[in-house]
């Protein structure tokens, strides 16, 4: 079984995480996101993979290479502009010739895949859509279906109004090969706004699976952040962190005997957490960190190789690879980007999002 999974985006939403770092690599409990996903799919079978890149490509090679180190086949195709959801898999129509998944690779979930597959193949589906259900359908676009789960109509961004469903595109597809037929060549393309509507229009076999499990879109630093603390909490199914108040510490972390640490906590390897350290969960702390004496964190993500400096605060934030908060700096709900500086004593603003290398104070 093969899947393509789009992993070319800007990720603009999510900055200042992704200047220097595809979306598909921010870390959730410190490993790249891709890597949560490529895990779920072998589970359900799924050994090939096709990932299609564009922003900061070498970079997802260089991490995935060709797939060995996590017993799957992955291989990669790269376009030069923007070909939309539907041209990006074009792209890899050579790669496919039986039925194949397609994944949005900012999406987490818990979907089952092999009931999808089961439920594809019963219905002799063209084309199968995963739903699922959210509370506010007008922000996304609304799948109605009949009573035998065919896909009837499809609305994008309903007024209040227009809502007849809670159900929408959660980003998931079965399809069979000769579909890539249908898509224009060197063309940017769509499948939400082109392609799907299109057949439907055709009378094409266009199904729905409607799953009601956890999902969650990694868009914008909120939601970067709810995924992880949902995941060291236990929720997101088989893939949950645990199911209390587990503290993991990395190997060759050292945790002074004064330090307070609460969980959910994961501390990445080679850490420091100096005297008098208070760090309360939901919390993830990256490999190679030091928070130095009488620092306080809670409720935040650090990446990789930060420094949280004496005296200091870091809360509800996140802070990207690299950084350093000098002695008694603040930061409350904000976000910085790689490298980033706070100066000793400097209050960053809540909801403050600092761009890579910056020295604020």
């Amino acid at each position: 079984m093969k899947a393509v999974i789009l992993v070319g985006g800007l990720g603009t939403r999510l900055r200042p995480l992704t200047y220097n770092t595809p979306k598909s690599l921010v870390p959730v409990l410190n490993k790249p996101f891709l890597e949560h996903v490529l895990l779920k799919l072998k589970q359900h079978g799924v050994g090939e993979i096709v990932l299609a890149l564009s922003h900061l490509a070498p970079l997802i090679e260089e991490c995935f290479g060709d797939g060995r180190r996590l017993g799957l086949d992955i291989s990669y195709v790269t376009e030069k502009s923007a070909m939309g959801t539907a041209g990006a898999v074009k792209n890899a129509a050579e790669m496919v010739s039986d039925t194949f998944f397609v994944l949005n690779g900012d999406i987490f979930s818990d979907l089952d895949l092999s009931a999808m597959l089961r439920f594809h193949k019963q219905h002799r589906a063209k084309v199968t859509i995963a739903l699922t259900p959210v509370d506010d359908p007008t922000r996304y676009g609304l799948i109605e279906t009949d009573g035998y789960q065919r896909v009837t109509r499809f609305l994008e961004k309903p007024r209040p109004e227009e809502v007849t469903t809670n159900l929408i595109n959660a980003g998931t597809y079965l399809m069979e090969p000769d579909v890539l037929g249908k898509i224009p060549a060197l063309e940017e393309h769509s499948f939400e706004r082109q392609l799907f509507p299109s057949m439907l229009k055709a009378g094409d076999a266009v199904f729905a699976f409607p799953s009601s499990g956890y999902w969650i879109d990694i868009g914008n630093p909120e939601k970067y952040k709810q995924l992880n603390f949902d995941l060291l909490s236990g929720k997101g199914g088989q893939y949950g962190f645990n199911r209390g108040d587990q503290i993991a510490l990395g190997h060759g972390s050292h945790i002074h005997p004064t330090a307070r640490l609460k969980g959910p906590l994961m501390v990445g390897d080679n850490c420091t957490i100096g005297k008098d350290v208070i760090i309360t969960g939901p919390t993830i702390i990256g490999p190679d960190c030091r928070i130095e004496a009488g620092a306080t964190i809670s409720d935040s993500i650090l990446w990789q190789k930060v420094t949280i400096g004496g005296g200091c605060s870091f809360i509800s934030s996140i802070a990207a690879r690299g950084c350093r908060l000098e002695e008694s700096s603040q930061a409350h709900g904000a976000v910085l980007g790689d490298n980033v500086t706070v100066s000793q004593g400097y209050v960053l603003k809540p909801g403050e999002s600092v761009e890579p290398g910056v020295t604020k104070g």
